[in-house]
């Protein structure tokens, strides 16, 4: 009878584990199809990332009432170098008659030649598309095909802003696949080398692609219905966050199982144990990122405001399976998941020794010294922060490999006005077009302007009248967004004047985007001091976190001017890219310092301060280390997308995660806890013999 009871006991302690990961498998089952789906849901055109109170938003809803369809320019052009032949325009014509033919395409304009050239040696058409990212990138691969049959050395490329959103679309084609197999596989090598067992890398691999799961799968109904958007950008930083964070959670959950399945004999209470001491700093771990990414949603840009919840949701996950699907797993297989090297009942790890157990002393020799001199370590960095370069670049330099579009861009430049077939849009009142006009062409940067017509004079709506100004320099460069605000200064005060177009879109963006760095900085702080000080019950140690995690951040970006600049020779950043980089890194850096500091609080209360912070560097130093590696590989493989902004997040998150883990949570932050001791925990007392923090 006895017996029968202990097998009931027995399986009933194994059901709710069981029962978790077959919801999990579901979760999985359902989620998994939809990662090949979630590029159906993207929107990557500036026009719908910027707010409907942006001058080019209004301009773009009023062409609405000028034009049938809100489409995108294509631009078609063509070179020989030795000049277009008779047989040249020929073929061009044919080749355009072929793409006017094509499903979807809207009216394709009579070639144009250069006049810039004697004989002329390139021609121009304007084809329009319409701004639906799936359907205008088949159109685009469809009219490069139709320029494939033209006659041995005329040359043909499709640019404008069609032709750009298109290849920026097919560059991240890679997302669904090779993203997440370089991704996987560098955790799976680094796991490995962790553990040093065949079980656990796989049951990490599998907890961070069940949360991935469960992340796409809020995502795509979400986006699917227009609560938030989606872009290739936040798509790539979401599949990177979660495998990055759900393996970090992983870490720090099986480190602490690994402690106590040395003090308890039984699986299921080792993990009770572990579970509730790890699922605290987890969870605060993971609260203090979702809070820090919803701080995005102050950004006045929509590109920016949608990643907060979309990171936001996969960190979410990524707590969710860690702290469900992985214990329930780890229950079922008990020691046997850390074998060859299972952690039996009443051994020691010898692992809290070694490195650790070193730099643990070296902290408690020299506090003081080790501080300093890490403080001017990153000082160092510090110093070249004046180098980085970010206040925007050209769409055409987002690109790090060549494409199409941006040849076809530099082929257009060498030969018509550079704005040609992406000019810029003034709506204005039908009575002041002539002044509006002359002001336009008078304004330096202005290649000719002229008013929109309908049969035989302007066509006029709700009294107002297109305008349209073809810029010199290419529409992308930072010249035609210099030429636009010229415009707008010049005839704003005319019948309330508004000035549209690809370009003022991306000046719109840059303009939303450095606002967004000065109103969305301090409040990350802000909320992240408040979620410290709640979690550590003090003021001080939470203001000294926060100083250590900015002095990195700072010096991250001081380090990373002279990398981009000087090494990889990149034309400039966004300026949305500090701002990425700062909420990614400063809120993922105090997590490495909240997983050690709680550990180090537990351990005050048991043994003083200045024991508590060596003990706790020795006990944490392995896992955290591991978990930060981890991260920055995690991030580093977004460099395998061609695309200018990933590859400089990829850097600065990869390189500043390295630094806050070795450096800053390693010896900086140990070391000043060491030399300030009780007084850190300021106002409030830890009194170490009561165990409790008055």
């Amino acid at each position: 009878m006895n017996d029968n009871r202990t097998a009931g006991s027995r399986a009933a302690r194994l059901l709710w584990p069981a029962l978790l990961i077959i919801a999990w498998l579901v979760v999985g089952g359902i989620g998994g199809p939809l990662q090949g789906q979630l590029s159906t849901v993207q929107r990557n055109d500036n026009a719908a990332f910027l707010p409907s109170s942006a001058e080019s938003t209004r301009v773009s809803e009023l062409q609405k009432s000028f034009a049938d369809s809100n489409a995108l320019p294509a631009v078609l052009v063509f070179e020989r170098a030795s000049g277009l032949t008779q047989s040249d325009n020929d073929a061009i014509a044919t080749a355009l008659g072929k793409v006017g033919e094509l499903p979807g395409i809207g009216p394709v304009s009579r070639p144009q030649a250069s006049t810039q050239d004697t004989p002329a040696r390139a021609a121009q058409a304007v084809a329009l598309l319409p701004n639906n990212g799936k359907q205008l990138r088949a159109l685009v691969t469809d009219i490069r095909a139709q320029l494939g049959e033209l006659p041995e050395g005329l040359s043909a490329h499709v640019t404008g802003p069609a032709g750009l959103i298109a290849d920026f679309t097919e560059a991240f084609g890679g997302i669904d696949g090779l993203l997440l197999l370089v991704t996987a596989g560098v955790v799976a090598l680094i796991l490995i080398a962790v553990y040093r067992s065949p079980i656990l890398p796989v049951v990490v691999l599998l907890t961070a692609g069940l949360a991935l799961c469960l992340a796409v799968l809020a995502v795509y109904l979400l986006a699917k219905n227009d609560v938030l958007t989606l872009n290739g950008q936040s798509q790539g930083i979401l599949f990177i966050l979660v495998f990055g964070a759900a393996t970090d959670y992983s870490l720090l959950l099986i480190a602490r199982l690994r402690e106590e399945l040395r003090r308890h004999e039984t699986k299921a209470e080792a993990m009770r144990v572990a579970l509730r001491a790890a699922a605290g700093p987890i969870a605060a771990s993971a609260g203090t990122v979702i809070a820090g990414l919803l701080c995005l949603l102050l950004s006045d840009l929509r590109s920016n405001s949608s990643l907060g919840p979309v990171a936001a949701i996969g960190i979410a996950a990524s707590l969710a399976a860690a702290l469900t699907f992985l214990p329930a797993v780890l229950v079922l297989f008990g020691r046997t998941a850390f074998w060859p090297f299972r952690p039996e009942f009443g051994s020691t790890d010898k692992a809290s020794g070694g490195i650790w157990g070193r730099v643990s002393a070296l902290v408690g020799r020299r506090p003081r010294l080790i501080w300093v001199v890490s403080t001017l370590v990153l000082l160092v960095g510090v110093a070249f922060l004046p180098q980085l370069k970010a206040d925007g670049v050209a769409q055409s330099q987002i690109f790090l490999t060549k494409v199409d579009s941006v040849t076809g861009q530099e082929t257009l430049a060498r030969h018509f006005p550079g704005g040609t077939g992406s000019p810029a849009v003034l709506v204005t009142a039908a009575g002041s077009a002539d002044q509006v006009v002359r002001l336009a062409k008078e304004t330096e940067g202005v290649a000719d302007a002229a008013v929109r017509v309908d049969g035989a004079g302007p066509k006029v709506v709700d009294g107002r009248v297109e305008v349209t100004a073809v810029l010199r320099d290419a529409a992308d460069s930072a010249a035609a967004l210099d030429t636009v605000q010229r415009l707008r200064d010049r005839t704003h005060d005319v019948g309330g004047t508004l000035v549209g177009g690809p370009t003022a879109n991306q000046l719109d963006v840059r303009t939303n985007s450095l606002r967004d760095r000065t109103v969305i900085i301090p409040v990350v702080l802000l909320v992240i001091f408040l979620i410290l000080a709640l979690l550590l019950r003090a003021l001080l140690a939470p203001l000294l976190l926060i100083a250590t995690v900015v002095l990195s951040f700072a010096a991250t970006l001081g380090v990373s001017a002279v990398v981009f600049n000087h090494v990889l020779d990149f034309p400039g950043a966004d300026p949305s890219v500090p701002l990425f980089a700062f909420v990614f890194l400063v809120a993922l850096g105090i997590d490495y310092n909240i997983f050690l500091m709680t550990r180090v609080r537990e351990e005050a209360l048991r043994h003083g301060t200045r024991e508590g912070a060596l003990l706790g560097l020795r006990v944490t130093g392995g896992v955290i280390t591991s978990a930060g590696v981890v991260l920055a590989a995690t991030f580093a493989a977004l460099s395998v997308l061609p695309i200018l902004f990933l590859a400089q997040i990829a850097f600065l998150v990869a390189f500043g995660v390295l630094l806050d883990t070795l450096l800053v949570r390693s010896l900086l932050v140990p070391a000043l806890t060491v030399d300030i001791g009780r007084k850190i925990w300021w106002p409030s007392k830890l009194d170490q013999h009561s165990g409790s923090a008055a």
